[in-house]
């Protein structure tokens, strides 16, 4: 099952995807798609629903969730970009927040005021459906409602060039794209073999697979029930494999006029125009 949120005239409509990739409005269902739509009793409702008995609608994707309560983030999750990166694989997940307001996926992606290095990365995301707290590590993809694409877009200097912890780089306006889609978990039977990729003005960037991650999803979402109890609609960003602008000779970075496309195998593609800061 794939559920979208879809702007039109007369505001944002719930959207059950069909087959062929096309929205068909169940607004009739529900009101929105929001944090209690991906428990386990309303995801199973939805899934029962024939996207043909729905009319087509069309419009810009929204942000898959009304509500994203928290976007957590897994840093240097690929070895290999952590080797770009020039830093050692963790030990243990690297944490941090992004406390900016999602956007839809094809939403512009705006330099912030006095940016040099707006960087991309193509990531998995995960949204919680079911509370988790001290899950074992074989229970912990059961807390999962589903699946979808993040673009965990950062700003370099402002992350690394200036002290303190990386969410200041991480949390500028429009540096949350997530979907287009939210995809049911039992679509995804097994997190850790999709591709992933990333252009730049139709240029490959990023290519990789989730088989690369450092820590698995399920480990995860173990590890950080450990010390924040998860909850349905809580989002978290898995890491990103190598080609990023930071890690390019010479480095390359977004500037105003480019276009970014990205996806992960079955759950979309997202599209974004950069444009520039203004007041």
């Amino acid at each position: 099952m794939k559920l979208a949120r879809i702007r039109t005239a007369d505001g944002i409509r719930p959207a059950l995807v069909d087959d062929a990739g096309t929205p068909r409005d169940i607004s009739g269902v529900v009101a929105d798609i929001t944090a209690a739509t991906v428990t386990p009793d309303q995801m199973a409702a939805l899934r029962r629903l024939s996207p043909d008995d729905y009319p087509k609608i069309k419009g810009a994707y929204a942000p898959v969730l009304d509500d994203v309560r928290r976007m957590f983030c897994i840093g240097l999750n690929y070895s290999d970009h952590a080797a770009e990166a020039g830093m050692p694989i963790p030990e243990q997940p690297i944490l941090f927040m992004k406390v900016c307001p999602v956007t839809g996926a094809e939403d512009p992606i705006v330099l912030p005021k006095g940016s040099e290095k707006t960087d991309w990365e193509v990531e998995l995301g995960v949204i919680i459906g079911t509370a988790a707290h001290h899950v074992e590590e074989t229970a912990a993809l059961d807390h999962v409602a589903g699946y979808c694409v993040i673009n965990d877009v950062s700003e370099r200097a402002f992350q690394s060039e200036m002290g303190g912890q990386w969410v200041k780089g991480k949390s500028c306006d429009s540096f949350g794209p997530v979907g287009p889609w939210l995809v049911s978990a039992d679509e995804i039977p097994d997190p850790q073999t999709l591709d992933l990729y990333l252009d730049v003005n139709a240029e490959r960037r990023q290519t990789g697979n989730t088989a690369n991650m450092v820590f698995t999803v399920a480990q995860i979402v173990s590890y950080l029930s450990r010390f924040v109890t998860l909850m349905p609609g809580d989002m978290i960003s898995t890491g990103t494999p190598p080609g990023v602008g930071m890690g390019m000779k010479p480095q390359q970075f977004l500037r105003a006029g480019d276009t970014v496309e990205l996806g992960v195998a079955g759950l979309g593609v997202q599209r974004q125009n950069v444009v520039a800061y203004t007041p």
